[in-house]
């Protein structure tokens, strides 16, 4: 009896020391409790309309105004980011990286209610569908997506020019700023005429308030 205590005591601290490497080299962006570290995308100041927190989750609300898209007060190059997120029926929303200054251009990582946002069946193959590289690259049609009103884990990881997107676990999309057939794709987008576009060496992390209810939770990110 003791023997089998001792080893449910050891299989117990093992579990838990699994839990904190999982941690390891993790930030929060989102306390569950205000907009601390986080900005108007073309502004120095918080936003005062539009985005609330309930409930521990960072929620855009158009009901109560309309306060733009927010960024990370930090700015990342090399990063593995793990957002948890919920749009509305009918809703619109996304997580960019690589802006350019001061703005709100950049790469997103589009998140739509697939079947009923009109926008969702605009663009190229599916390249304004969830877990997409907006406008540029579509995601799989197989992916692991749920719908409007429950929670799905978006993740992207950059390394250098090399990017992925994640979605509930599952790699959808790779591609790399150099290439030819990254170039290729601008060219055939609506950012074609947007000099610079997608070349950030370093960025902060945006979320988008693109009109529709959206929530966002469980925001860390690690760098590499």
């Amino acid at each position: 009896m003791k023997i089998l205590l001792y080893l449910g005591v050891a299989a117990t601290l093992l579990a838990n020391e699994g839990v904190k490497a999982q941690g390891k080299g993790w930030q929060s962006l989102f306390d569950g409790k205000d907009l601390k570290g986080w900005r108007q995308a073309t502004k120095d100041s918080v936003p005062t309309s539009g985005w609330s927190v309930v409930g521990g989750e960072l929620v855009f609300d158009p009901s109560k105004g309309h306060g733009g898209d927010v960024v990370t007060e930090k700015t990342f190059k090399d990063f593995e980011l793990s957002v948890d997120f919920k749009i509305s029926e009918g809703g619109n929303s996304g997580i960019k990286y690589f802006l350019l200054p001061n703005t709100n251009l950049g790469c997103e990582f589009q998140i739509i209610d697939d079947s009923k946002h009109p926008d969702a069946k605009l663009g190229r193959d599916g390249d304004r569908t969830t877990g997409s590289l907006y406008d540029l690259i579509p995601a799989p049609a197989t992916k692991p997506v749920k719908p409007a009103g429950e929670w799905n884990t978006a993740r992207i990881i950059v390394r250098g020019d090399k990017v992925e997107h994640w979605l509930n676990g599952v790699k959808i999309i790779s591609y790399d700023r150099s290439s030819e057939e990254f170039k290729k794709a601008i060219a055939l987008s609506k950012f074609k005429n947007t000099k610079g576009f997608a070349m950030a060496a370093t960025s902060p992390i945006l979320l988008q308030a693109h009109g529709d209810l959206v929530h966002y939770k469980n925001i860390k990110i690690k760098e590499l």
